[in-house]
């Protein structure tokens, strides 16, 4: 027969209360968001008069319409959608190859290797040297700068690292070997399949470091045709705002506002929609590769 946990008193009021301060917890975090979505769903004046409060209020897509009517909008989303799958696909194999030889012991050096890894972490160059460096390479408005500049993050080395010298047993590799098998073919045929976890948590982590990337395209981008969706938001929202010096017309400023408020809501939508819609499907190994590859060492 099963046996049944008999809780107490003093467990049954534990749990009411932490579930209680999780649920406060989930309702300050969801309603922001809520907010957003019906405030793009509404019409400017009642964003601008404060209705919206849970849903849509007199519904319309008119903050959509404003976003989209703009052409740079879909050449922007193309340009995220190829930096993010290109930027992701290059970190993720870089990150493999640097952390799975730093996880093995009989890695001659590997020590050496890891401190410089982690002594960029601490130290850089700067910002002038950094855009000296991209325009001797010649990669000044060109898509490289958008890729290589942030190929491999030293970060996400040292959780993959962990996770590899927790999991991947050296034991196993020596198994292996008696096969004839090699190192390539250990990695490619045992430690991926392994490692479908800490896999995804990368692609997770490089995927929204690039679909959110600005500030390199700020730098090192001068064409409008290879510029992110984030510049091209960013443009969108800075040319609908107002100047209250330059409007007479109260009825005018007013409408102006609206717009100008209703385009910043739409916009997180339209920015941040595609990694609510992905982040479902990788939560499952988000949690456990975190976990496995939180301690550092």
């Amino acid at each position: 027969m099963k046996s049944k946990i008999v809780l107490t008193r003093s467990d049954k009021t534990f749990y009411f209360f932490n579930d209680l301060l999780l649920l406060i917890a989930l309702l300050i975090v969801l309603y922001p968001l809520i907010y957003i979505f019906s405030a793009s769903f509404s019409d400017r004046l009642s964003v601008i008069s404060g209705d919206v409060f849970l849903w849509p209020v007199h519904f319309s897509l008119e903050g959509y319409q404003a976003v989209f009517k703009d052409p740079r909008v879909l050449t922007g989303y193309g340009n995220t959608i190829f930096y993010t799958i290109a930027g992701t696909i290059l970190n993720v194999i870089l990150t493999i190859l640097a952390a799975y030889p730093l996880s093995r012991r009989t890695m001659v050096g590997r020590n050496i290797i890891m401190y410089l890894f982690a002594f960029t972490m601490l130290f850089n160059g700067g910002l002038i040297p950094n855009y000296l460096l991209i325009k001797d390479l010649g990669m000044i408005d060109t898509r490289w700068a958008m890729l290589l500049p942030g190929a491999l993050s030293v970060w996400n080395v040292i959780i993959a690292r962990t996770f590899y010298q927790s999991t991947i047993s050296q034991e196993l590799f020596e198994a292996a070997s008696i096969d004839g098998c090699s190192h390539l073919r250990f990695m490619w045929s045992v430690v991926l399949p392994l490692s479908k976890a800490i896999t995804a948590v990368m692609v997770l982590f490089y995927g929204v470091f690039h679909w959110n990337a600005y500030f390199n395209a700020f730098i090192y981008l001068k064409s409008d045709e290879l510029y992110p969706l984030q510049i091209v938001l960013r443009d969108i929202l800075i040319q609908n705002q107002i100047d209250p010096a330059s409007i007479t017309d109260t009825e005018d400023m007013t409408r102006k506002q609206g717009l100008a408020d209703l385009l910043k809501y739409s916009i997180i939508i339209v920015a941040s929609l595609p990694i609510w819609l992905v982040y479902p499907f990788v939560q499952k190994y988000f949690v456990k590769g975190v976990m496995i590859g939180s301690i550092k060492g």
